[in-house]
């Protein structure tokens, strides 16, 4: 009988961050505390970029912004914000949207699926993901709930499974 096999992989839809970004852009136009104070968030090349005038407006920007992304369904672990800065009169802070998975953090979940999860479950890094098979469904879904109780700082998914 042939392996059984599922990918973890840390992807972001692109079309669901634009739709959470056009939703917050609009809630900032129309939002009373927003008003006069130069508040926008927009794409600037892959980064997304939020300016106001005030360091407490955009951070509230940034709040709002991943309000959004939440109710899409987009984890916030995807979302890497810097700090405000100042430029000129604006405070900016530039956010991106990171996808795949590392070679450290395929390396480190590799190693807890090796010693905390069932024997005989096999785990190889191909890329940006990593591929995770076994010959019993069981034990594959065994890693999953393994995988799902640990605290990552960067978000996964489970595909292909097989």
């Amino acid at each position: 009988m042939a392996d059984s096999s599922f990918d973890i992989v840390s992807k972001v839809e692109r079309q669901e961050v634009d739709n959470a970004l056009n939703q917050a852009a609009k809630e900032i136009s129309q939002r009373y505390d927003f008003k006069n104070v130069g508040a926008s968030i927009s794409w600037s090349g892959e980064k997304i970029l939020m300016e106001a005038n005030s360091e407490e407006r955009v951070k509230a920007i940034l709040d709002v912004f991943q309000s959004k992304l939440v109710k899409r369904g987009i984890s916030l672990k995807a979302l890497d914000a810097g700090e405000p800065q100042l430029s000129g009169k604006e405070y900016k802070i530039f956010a991106s949207v990171e996808e795949g998975i590392s070679q450290d953090n395929a390396k480190k979940v590799a190693k807890i699926i090796r010693d905390e999860g069932p024997k005989g479950v096999k785990a190889q890094v191909q890329g940006d993901e990593l591929r995770v098979s076994s010959k019993s469904r069981d034990d594959l879904q065994a890693v999953i709930a393994l995988l799902k109780g640990k605290d990552f700082d960067f978000a996964l998914q489970f595909v292909n499974y097989r």
